[in-house]
């Protein structure tokens, strides 16, 4: 069942966001955190589904296989803030996890994120991905996701990317915000995508030293073989094709999984202008990223 049209922006603390997750807005900032939650935060498209998944198989993926085969990661993994109609809100299905720890994802900026989480020392794990790559990826959901704005052409979208008129607001404030917040907050564990990508073992690695999770070599690269890209594109509990509001017809939830895919989308100019406006954005900034690798 498609909600009716597509929703439209609108300044939300500062922030771009739509109603879809804003609606339940009192019960996401009242959510009661638990000190063994774990949450999985990023700008979307950044690799939150990917990481969703890692974590998943290294909590339960032994003890719980069933889990993988049954119920789809949205389920297992519940979006905090998502309230759209005819499907469960976060919060709800957050509340019903049964599993310990809970794991849990969020797109919200640092500074929305529900104040419980920090009172309860929760660990947190944010993933971030370069501008371009995750702006044509955003570029492409947003165009089969109905219940995002309407994109327009890719290159009026790159023009809103800049502007930071994209839902959760811009990819600047997101990844720079969490990055200072890293930085008096330990409990968090900064990732970049494109380091997931070069070598998923090594930063599983990490993920399990963060998180002090004693896994064997064997787990954890049969873990890895579960999570490749075309392994997680294939598998309908984690690529949401049982999700109605996603038009697979027009592009899929997962696309390539690439670094440097933007080189495809980018004109010369298009690059110029957002590799100056990136170096405006981002000069405060000690964040460092790779377009490529």
């Amino acid at each position: 069942m498609e909600p009716e049209g597509r929703p439209k922006l609108f300044d939300f603390q500062g922030v771009s966001m739509i109603n879809y997750f804003t609606d339940n807005w009192e019960k996401v900032q009242d959510f009661r955190a638990r000190p063994d939650d774990i949450l999985i935060a990023t700008y979307p498209k950044a690799g939150t589904t990917w990481v969703s998944c890692i974590l998943d198989l290294l909590y339960f993926g032994k003890d719980m296989p069933e889990r993988q085969t049954t119920l789809p990661i949205y389920e297992r993994v519940p979006f905090l803030e998502i309230a759209v109609p005819q499907i469960d809100k976060g919060t709800e299905l957050a509340d019903q996890l049964s599993t310990s720890p809970r794991l849990i994802k969020t797109h919200l900026p640092v500074q929305l994120i529900p104040k419980g989480f920090w009172e309860q020392n929760c660990r947190m794990v944010y993933v971030a991905r370069n501008a371009k790559d995750n702006a044509v990826s955003y570029f492409h959901f947003d165009r089969m996701n109905m219940v995002q704005p309407e994109p327009g052409d890719w290159n009026s979208y790159i023009e809103k990317f800049m502007e930071g008129k994209t839902v959760f607001g811009p990819w600047y404030d997101h990844v720079t915000g969490w990055w200072e917040k890293k930085q008096t907050y330990s409990n968090i564990l900064y990732m970049f995508y494109e380091d997931l990508i070069e070598d998923t073992g090594r930063e599983m690695e990490r993920l399990c030293s963060f998180l002090g999770l004693s896994t064997t070599a064997e787990e954890r690269e049969s873990i890895r073989g579960g999570v490749q890209f075309d392994a997680m594109k294939a598998n309908p509990m984690a690529n949401y094709s049982t999700i109605p509001v996603m038009d697979f017809k027009i592009s899929p939830f997962m696309r390539k999984g690439k670094v440097g895919d933007w080189k495809n989308h980018f004109t010369v100019a298009q690059n110029e202008k957002f590799d100056e406006h990136y170096k405006q954005r981002m000069k405060n900034s000690s964040l460092a990223f790779r377009t490529e690798i």
